[in-house]
């Protein structure tokens, strides 16, 4: 499937399927990808611009960060050892650094510094090295694996940095889901060149299946995302009342995922063995 970069450079893509089935990967990567993150719109969250767009974004943030944080409480105890990785702004990080003994992982100087500037008890690093081996009771990644080309690689370095059982999340777009069909070529979550692999809930189960060390232990969804992927793919159709028809097919995404559960966001709570 070829795919434009609708957010940003215009460029054409191509999605092709991986040696792992149900796995995907845009082609080709560009070297300089660092420029396509390169937009206001990308760092424009680091800040309160106090719109009324803003504020029902922070209001709907909200749920999902408390959604987000119950996942963690329901797996781990209280005081735990927590990364966040990819970590951002720092929202989930301020939000659960009471909780948990937390830790943000984010390369980005702009977004690191933004995150830094909210926390009072998290600490928030650039390089994995400052976290000791066996040390960790869970790693979350928001809608950041994603985006890692060495995925492999990660994934032993996350089995690494956990203790024995210790917990993955990992949430990703799926892209089999209602929305994604519906919009196509316009499925915003797509994002490419910004996200280098896509996940059917096949593809990840397949992805975990093959790794030794790691078991697939609840999936679990993200059910606002498909109103916002859906607003974002309307307004790159050019579709009038892009929010109205955003909201029925988010609506129409997840009252079919209640019975499919191919959500248009996807949840892995994934164990280390």
């Amino acid at each position: 499937m070829k795919i434009k970069d609708h957010f940003l450079s215009q460029e054409i893509f191509e999605i092709k399927e991986t040696n792992t089935k149900g796995v995907f990967k845009t082609s080709p990567i560009p070297p300089n990808i660092s420029k396509y993150y390169e937009s206001e719109d990308y760092i424009s969250h680091h800040q309160d611009s106090g719109s009324l767009k803003e504020k029902l974004y922070k209001f709907l943030q909200s749920f999902n960060l408390q959604y987000k944080k119950t996942i963690l409480i329901d797996r781990i105890k209280n005081n735990s050892r927590v990364l966040d990785y990819g970590c951002g702004a720092g929202e989930f990080v301020k939000f659960i650094e009471n909780d948990f003994e937390t830790f943000g992982y984010e390369p980005d100087s702009d977004a690191r510094n933004a995150a830094e500037s909210k926390i009072n008890k998290a600490r928030i690093i650039d390089n994995l090295d400052t976290i000791e081996n066996g040390s960790l009771d869970a790693i979350t990644l928001w809608h950041v694996f994603e985006h890692i080309e060495n995925q492999d690689e990660m994934l032993e370095i996350f089995s690494s940095k956990l203790k024995e059982k210790g917990i993955l999340i990992i949430a990703v777009p799926n892209p089999t889901s209602y929305d994604a069909k519906h919009y196509k070529e316009f499925w915003a979550a797509y994002d490419v060149p910004r996200h280098i692999y896509h996940f059917s809930k096949k593809g990840m189960e397949n992805l975990i299946s093959n790794k030794s060390n790691w078991k697939m232990r609840k999936i679990k969804p993200l059910v606002l995302d498909s109103y916002y992927i859906s607003m974002l793919s309307e307004k790159y159709k050019k579709s009038p009342l892009f929010w109205l028809k955003a909201v029925i097919h988010g609506t129409i995404s997840n009252v079919k995922a209640l019975f499919s559960n191919e959500f248009s966001s996807l949840i892995y709570i994934i164990e280390k063995k």
